[in-house]
């Protein structure tokens, strides 16, 4: 059956905790519910020596009736019947009330922290984790933490139940009570012999169901691409691959557990079969009454059900321990952005410092070595090179998205190591190739940088980086739906909002990845006024596939494989004829305004 997991191995951040560990782990989030539990558990207690005092109340109820009993006296038996029974259910409310207040508050909190771990974690986090997978652990895991935690509520109110019970019947006949817990050792140590097996097999089956998550939502956001390139057949065959799995697993673990109660019933029924018999030899013998034969077959339900539960317990126990683990292992991920203090720089002037620094996404695999480069505070760079130079790399390290694995990065003369991230960030601003908007109106994502903001200083910002035209072109002005991820908006648009919402944000460092890459030339030509705006007074680091951005640059560098090859400006650099005059033969020389015309002439 191994296939059956296949491609279903922990992830690397995954960790294994003890029962013990786990069980500490839940009762330090039970701790501020502490008031809360406590008097769910006086209500259990209650409620279960009512339930367990109706049987003993009904047996010799039993052994008083006569044929002449008055019916006024069987009526008030009845009545106090009911009055048992009705306080339990009262108990019983509010026992079940504040358990689910203090579990829904354990899993707010348990979310919330699996939320933050979430938050917390560096990019590499996420480029090597699927987000399905990542959303699956704080939504449907802590779900099912919690219906296991009311079960073991539900637990502790039958144990007492057993205990008081079974407390009781030992007074009245020790030979029918030994007979009742003769066989509760087999029942408990069956279903204690599935624990390794229903704790392997559920924690498969939760990654299963977050591999279906993370492809569903992997389909999803993909979906526009999918159909560009009519792969929609070749997903459903992918999505079927993975669900029929997921079916498989799923399937097994049904099949587990649904075998644990076959057994015990077994069990369960010998043990009926020889109180019956016993208990019926003893009242035909005057050893006990009918009634109290009564209160032991009566009895026998409320016992052997409660052991059942006790039994298989340990096995549905191991989905609230394989869920919570796998929520732990979120939040314990170590990250690998470490921060060895919290400095807090009162201004930025932008000053950016690489000395001999060595990074690499992946261990065996450097990008950047033994790389030194120093930006000034003010200045406008721009990194060139062909795809896999390293031009981004060097953007992302400034932004402290990676960890470097050498060499020291400052800025303003202070370790980027040691900076309060919060504090830096607040003064970074980027815009990608392809920004990122949010559901919501243009207006609110050019505010996302400074929520604070007026709607005047939102508007200006917007005027500042394309003019009124731009705006003009919305629908309902800024007041426009950008749709999810801005798939209401064109590109340029896109961009223009992502421009203005960096501005409003007023950092002292920018970063460009190739910002107007993926617009058409008059949306260019806006953003290009826009960015004289944006950078004016501003460190900027500009990577760049179009001449006009890398033309207005104070210092063009040239990377390749990770080095520094050539350094300058335009005109300096294609007077020297070497790799910059390729680059820019290559991909610039097509968009200046020479070339543009002496295409013309020759047409």
């Amino acid at each position: 059956m191994g296939f059956l997991f296949d491609g279903l191995d922990a992830e690397q951040y995954d960790r294994s905790y003890s029962d013990g560990d786990l069980v500490r782990r839940i009762l330090g989030y039970f701790r501020p519910q502490a008031r809360k539990m406590g008097i769910a558990a006086a209500m259990i207690a209650s409620a279960a020596l009512l339930d367990a005092g109706i049987p003993i109340f009904v047996a010799r109820s039993i052994d008083t009736l006569r044929a002449d009993t008055a019916a006024d006296q069987i009526a008030l038996t009845a009545l106090a019947l009911a009055a048992l029974a009705s306080t339990s259910w009262v108990f019983n409310l509010v026992r079940q009330t504040l358990a689910a207040q203090a579990v829904g508050d354990v899993v707010l909190k348990m979310r919330e922290d699996a939320c933050d771990a979430v938050l917390r974690r560096d990019m590499s986090f996420y480029d090597q984790f699927a987000s399905g997978k990542i959303v699956s652990r704080v939504t449907s895991d802590s779900a099912a933490f919690s219906q296991v935690m009311n079960l073991s509520m539900e637990l502790i109110s039958r144990l007492l139940l057993v205990f008081a019970l079974v407390g009781y019947l030992a007074t009245v006949s020790l030979k029918l009570t030994g007979i009742l817990l003769a066989l509760a050792p087999l029942i408990i140590g069956a279903a204690l012999a599935f624990r390794a097996i229903a704790r392997h097999t559920i924690t498969a089956s939760r990654r299963m169901n977050a591999e279906v998550s993370g492809h569903i939502q992997e389909t999803v956001s993909g979906i526009g691409v999918a159909k560009t390139f009519r792969q929609e057949p070749a997903i459903y065959a992918e999505f079927l691959k993975v669900n029929r799995q997921s079916q498989r697993v799923n399937q097994r673990t049904r099949y587990v557990f649904s075998s644990i109660f076959p057994i015990l019933n077994i069990i369960a029924g010998l043990g009926t079969t020889a109180l019956v018999y016993v208990g019926g030899l003893d009242v035909r013998s005057g050893a006990i009454t009918a009634g109290t034969w009564f209160l032991f077959i009566q009895g026998l339900q409320s016992i052997w059900f409660p052991l059942t539960s006790i039994a298989s317990f340990w096995s549905q126990f191991q989905i609230g321990l394989a869920a919570g683990e796998r929520v732990f292992g979120l939040i314990d991920a170590e990250p690998r952005v470490v921060q060895s203090a919290e400095v807090r720089l009162p201004q930025l002037r932008g000053e950016i410092q690489f000395e001999r620094v060595d990074f690499g996404y992946k261990d065996d695999e450097p990008v950047l070595s033994d790389f030194s480069l120093h930006i000034h505070g003010g200045e406008t760079l721009a990194l060139v090179g062909h795809t896999g130079s390293g031009k981004s790399s060097v953007a992302k390290l400034v932004a402290r998205f990676y960890e470097f694995q050498g060499g020291q990065i400052r800025i303003d003369g202070v370790d980027i190591r040691q900076l309060d991230l919060g504090n830096y960030r607040a003064r970074l601003g980027m815009v990608t190739q392809s920004p990122f908007l949010f559901d919501g109106s243009v207006r609110e994502n050019i505010r996302y940088g400074r929520p604070e903001a007026s709607d005047a200083e939102v508007l200006d910002a917007a005027r500042h980086v394309g003019g009124n035209e731009w705006i003009a072109g919305l629908p309902s002005g800024l007041d426009s739906q950008a749709g999810e991820r801005g798939a209401s908006l064109s590109m340029g648009q896109r961009q223009l909002v992502s421009l203005a919402r960096v501005l409003l944000q007023d950092p002292a460092i920018i970063i460009l990845d190739e910002a107007t890459a993926s617009v058409d030339p008059l949306t260019e030509t806006l953003i290009q006024e826009g960015l004289d705006t944006v950078l004016a007074g501003r460190t900027a680091i500009v990577i760049a596939h179009r001449l006009s951005t890398v033309r207005h640059a104070s210092r063009i560098i040239v990377l390749r494989k990770g080095a520094i090859i050539e350094e300058g400006n335009h005109t300096a650099l294609l007077a020297a004829n070497g790799h910059y005059a390729e680059l820019y033969n290559t991909y610039f020389r097509h968009q200046s305004l020479a070339y543009i015309e002496q295409v013309h002439k020759l047409a």
